[in-house]
């Protein structure tokens, strides 16, 4: 054995004999657990739309939105209890971010999906807006930062938060309110070259182009 390969050994040896069981838990702040809330409620709203494209019970939609509003506030909470317990790291925002991405750019876009909007073109413009989604949140994770040099917070963001996307959840909900999805969706459906378009799926594609955008919004 190679005195390199041994020396490693020895310290990875060391590394499982010295750490403390449930180690990355143990480093968990207050902030991070409303944080994993966030994202159980938004896999739990998955669930619900899964639920929705096999029984077509517009119950599921609706726990599904009320999912998406609990994340909101647990979203809301984990910036609160973070600043007042002066517990924010790293750790906690790489999490918030995650957690969004499933809550406030998977979520919407399933739902759209399971409300009628399956198209061809419908997909593109839901894996578009995802991606959009994602590109936001990574954004304001390497620039946070340098926005918050000054006053050593961030005071703006630069396109609109990902949160956003509830309000087309609230858009959606209400169409599954009135009888109008799958077959009767609202503004109905355009066919481009064999393949299908939902034009209400457009508010997507706007909302997601407003995260990626520079407008500045003004942080609360």
């Amino acid at each position: 054995m190679s005195p390199l390969l041994y020396r490693q050994l020895h310290e990875l040896s060391a590394y499982m004999t010295h750490r403390k069981p449930f180690a990355l838990i143990r480093e968990f702040h207050l902030a991070d657990w409303f944080t994993l809330g966030n994202a159980i409620c938004g896999v739990g709203a998955l669930f619900s739309m899964m639920s929705y494209l096999q029984s077509e019970d517009p119950t599921n939609v609706y726990f599904a939105a009320a999912l998406v509003v609990s994340a909101l506030i647990f979203d809301i909470l984990d910036g609160r209890i973070a600043r007042w317990r002066q517990k924010a790291s790293a750790m906690g925002r790489e999490l918030d971010s995650l957690a969004d991405v499933i809550s406030f750019g998977v979520v919407p876009a399933a739902i759209g999906y399971g409300c009628g909007m399956k198209g061809a073109l419908d997909q593109v413009v839901l894996i578009c807006f995802v991606a959009c989604g994602v590109s936001r949140l990574a954004r304001y994770n390497v620039t946070a930062e340098s926005l918050s040099a000054e006053t050593g917070k961030v005071t703006y963001f630069e396109g609109t938060p990902i949160p956003t996307s509830l309000l087309l959840v609230v858009v959606l909900v209400v169409a599954t309110w009135c009888g109008a999805v799958g077959d009767t969706l609202w503004f109905g459906v355009i066919a481009l070259a064999h393949v299908n378009l939902h034009p209400l799926v457009l508010m997507f594609a706007v909302s997601g182009a407003l995260m990626v955008s520079r407008i500045r919004i003004p942080k609360l």
